[in-house]
């Protein structure tokens, strides 16, 4: 248990120190002239620039990544305590067993 504590630990501060790492820093947006107030949507007729794009990819595919980490980690978890109480029931049918047979 304490071996899964740790490395959930261990996991959660890569993932929030790598998180500042991975996202791109990018310049704050010019602010635009005021306008006169429009009615409706009006489409961009100009191509987006890669500066004004977030890199959502990457970081869709490392949350994922996390998540099925943990989920892996959890089942883990949940086996090898199963696991445990199963030989600790083993061991406790074979005392009840060997005791009820000397009486």
């Amino acid at each position: 248990m304490k071996r899964f504590a740790t490395l959930v630990l261990v996991v959660a501060i890569a993932a929030f120190c790598a998180a500042p790492a991975l996202a791109q820093a990018q310049p704050p947006a010019p602010k635009p002239a005021p306008q006169a107030a429009q009615d409706g949507f009006v489409p961009v007729d100009a191509p987006i620039s890669p500066q004004d794009t977030i890199p959502a990819p990457r970081l869709v595919a490392i949350a994922y990544g996390f998540i099925w980490v943990m989920l892996f980690g959890y089942v883990w978890s949940v086996r090898s305590r199963l696991t445990r109480v199963e030989r600790e029931m083993e061991a406790v049918s074979r005392r009840v067993a060997g005791s009820a047979g000397r009486k």
